[in-house]
C-alpha cells in the first residue's frame, strides 16, 4: 500500500496562491564537538538527554511554520515571535529552502533557482533577505530556530526541483547525484555562513522528511553521515539533526508501516552518527494508516531508542485535522513522560497577520484559540509542573 505524506505537504500545494510556490569536491569532514556555552544568547546544545537553551537544561515546547520566511511584511514576522515568546514557545522550525525551476513573478519570494543544469541562489530582497529578517526577529525575542535546507516533497520545490534541473527519474537520485549534491552543498554553505554566529539557530537540519522508498538503508545513511559532517565542518558551534520522520526501528515495533524500513530509513543507526546531535521523529496517524492511541507507543519507542543512544529526541512534528486537544494532548503527555524526549513542536503554528489568518493546511490551530490554550498554555504549565521545564 502506498502511504501518502502527512497532510501538511498536500495542503500546502493549495496555498500556492497565497504563498506562491517558490513551488565540487567535498572538503575533508571533521567531527569537532559543539561547545557548551552558558548564559543568555548562548548557542543551544545538548547535555546528556536534555536540550540546553540559554544555559538552561530541560524540556522545551515549540512549533512549526513553513510560511514565515516567505512573508514580506516585517511587522507580521515580529508579531509571530512576540506571541511565541509571550506564550512560552521556545523553538520554531522554519523552511530554510524555497526552490524554483523558473523565476516567479515580481514580489514572490524564492531562495534558489535550478535551471538547465545550474543553480543560482537568490540573496536579494525577495530571497534570503527574508530569511535574514526571520533570524533577526527570532534572535531579538529569544526564540530558537531549526532551519532546514531541502524538502523531500515537491512543496516549495523540494528535491524534485534539483531532479528537474540536473536530470533524474525520481527524488531518490538526489542522494547519489554528484551534480545535485554539489548544488545542495553550495546552498548549505550559503545559508550556514549567513547565520553561523547567531544564537537564534537551534540546529541545522538536513531536510524535511527525507525518504528513499525501496532503497537500501545504506543510501540515506551515507548521505546523512557525509552531509552532517560537511555542516559540522562549516559550523561546529551549532547542532545538526536530520529532520526525518523516525521510520525504521525495532524497539517497540508492532510490524506496522512506520516501524518498517520501506522508506529507506534506519532511525537507530542514523542516530548513532557522531555528527548528528539529536534524533527527530514525526507523527501523522491519519496518513500512516494507524490510530491515534498508537501514537503514544510511537513516542515511547523513540524516547527509548534515544535514551539508549545517550542523545535526546525532539518530537518534531505532529498533528491532526480536528479534535486537536483530545488527540494531541495525550501525545504531549507521552513525550513529557519519556526520558529520552526533550522537546516537542506541534504542526503547525497559526496567527492573524496583516493580511488575515496565516495559512491553514488542515492541521493548523491559531494563537488565542481554545486549541492554543489547551496545547500551548496548558502544555507549558505541565512542563513547568513536571520539573523538566
Amino acid at each position: 500500500m502506498k502511504f501518502s505524506h502527512s497532510l501538511h505537504a498536500l495542503a500546502s500545494l493549495a496555498l500556492a496562491n497565497a504563498f506562491p510556490q517558490a513551488s565540487t569536491t567535498t572538503p575533508t569532514p571533521t567531527s569537532t564537538p559543539s561547545p557548551t556555552p552558558t548564559g543568555s544568547g548562548a548557542f543551544a546544545t545538548v547535555s546528556g538527554l536534555q536540550f540546553v537553551i540559554d544555559g538552561e537544561a530541560g524540556y522545551f515546547p515549540g512549533s512549526n511554520s513553513y510560511w514565515i520566511g516567505f512573508l514580506t511584511n516585517n511587522d507580521d514576522v515580529d508579531l509571530v515571535f512576540d506571541h511565541m515568546a509571550e506564550s512560552g514557545l521556545r523553538i520554531l522550525r522554519v523552511w530554510g529552502f524555497n526552490d524554483v525551476n523558473e523565476v516567479p513573478g515580481e514580489g514572490t519570494v524564492y531562495f534558489q533557482l535550478h535551471q538547465d543544469g545550474a543553480s543560482t541562489i537568490n540573496t536579494g530582497a525577495d530571497g534570503l533577505q527574508r530569511l535574514d529578517y526571520v533570524v533577526e526577529s527570532a534572535e531579538a525575542r529569544g526564540v530558537k530556530l531549526i532551519i532546514n535546507f531541502v524538502n523531500y516533497w515537491d512543496d516549495y520545490g523540494g528535491m524534485n526541483a534539483y531532479v528537474q534541473a540536473y536530470g533524474g527519474s525520481s527524488n531518490a537520485d538526489f542522494y547519489t547525484s554528484e551534480e545535485m549534491q554539489t548544488a545542495y552543498r553550495a546552498y548549505i554553505e550559503a545559508v550556514v555562513s549567513r547565520y553561523s554566529d547567531s544564537p537564534a539557530v537551534f540546529a541545522w537540519e538536513l531536510a524535511n522528511e527525507p525518504r528513499c522508498q525501496g532503497c537500501e538503508t545504506s543510501v540515506l545513511h551515507q548521505w546523512i553521515e557525509e552531509t552532517s559532517q560537511y555542516i559540522k565542518q562549516l559550523d561546529p558551534q551549532h547542532m545538526v539533526c536530520i529532520g526525518d520522520e523516525g521510520f525504521g526501528l525495532e524497539t517497540g515495533s508492532d510490524g506496522s508501516y512506520p516501524y518498517g524500513y520501506s522508506e529507506g530509513s534506519d532511525f537507530e543507526k542514523a542516530l548513532a552518527i557522531e555528527t548528528i546531535d539529536f534524533g527527530t521523529f514525526h507523527l501523522y496517524p491519519d496518513s500512516w494508516g494507524t490510530n491515534y492511541d498508537w501514537g503514544n507507543g510511537w513516542v515511547a519507542s523513540h524516547g527509548a531508542v534515544c535514551e539508549a543512544a545517550g542523545k535526546p529526541c525532539l518530537f518534531e512534528e505532529y498533528g491532526v485535522t480536528s479534535n486537536h486537544c483530545a488527540v494531541e494532548k495525550p501525545w504531549q503527555t507521552s513525550a513529557l513522560n519519556a526520558t529520552g524526549v526533550s522537546g516537542d513542536l506541534y504542526w503547525q503554528y497559526g496567527d492573524t497577520l496583516s493580511t488575515g489568518q496565516s495559512p491553514d493546511d488542515g492541521n493548523t490551530f491559531y494563537y488565542g484559540s481554545e486549541e492554543f490554550e489547551c496545547l500551548v498554555t496548558e502544555h507549558v504549565a505541565a512542563i513547568e509542573a513536571s520539573g523538566r521545564g
